[in-house]
């Protein structure tokens, strides 16, 4: 059965795209720890990120860290923290979190943005693409 990743993937059910190339994907998370929480998803459908072969493993930080410059270009933080924990999707993503403080990163907190907000992050971070 595909992950909801893959299903965003394949335009089967809507995702906030922020960027995109042939083997990757960076979507808003809809349920952000905070403004600007990204994900960025190899294409390939793979539980555990260290499953991932070398090459398709170091493309995958190749493309988070270009999506996390552009982020921290956008979004007012201390730094951007990344985490990669899997478990609520068994597809391989990687979370970019506009840190503040240490709670931001707990998955506990939660923000909630509006469809206008969700949008004008995307249209800002892909100017700084």
């Amino acid at each position: 059965m595909p992950s909801i990743f893959t299903k965003i993937i394949n335009r089967e059910i809507p995702g906030y795209i922020v960027h995109e190339d042939n083997r990757h994907i960076a979507i808003l998370d809809i349920n952000p720890n905070s403004k600007g929480h990204t994900l960025c998803i190899p294409k390939k459908e793979v539980n555990r990120i260290f499953e991932l072969p070398e090459e398709e493993y170091l493309a995958l930080m190749a493309f988070s860290r270009k999506v996390a410059i552009a982020l921290e270009k956008v979004v007012s933080c201390e730094r951007i923290g990344v985490s990669v924990i899997g478990l609520e999707v068994p597809h391989v993503h990687v979370h970019l979190i506009p840190l503040q403080n240490m709670e931001d990163a707990r998955f506990i907190k939660k923000e909630t943005l509006s469809e206008d907000e969700f949008s004008g992050l995307i249209e800002a971070i892909k100017e700084h693409l």
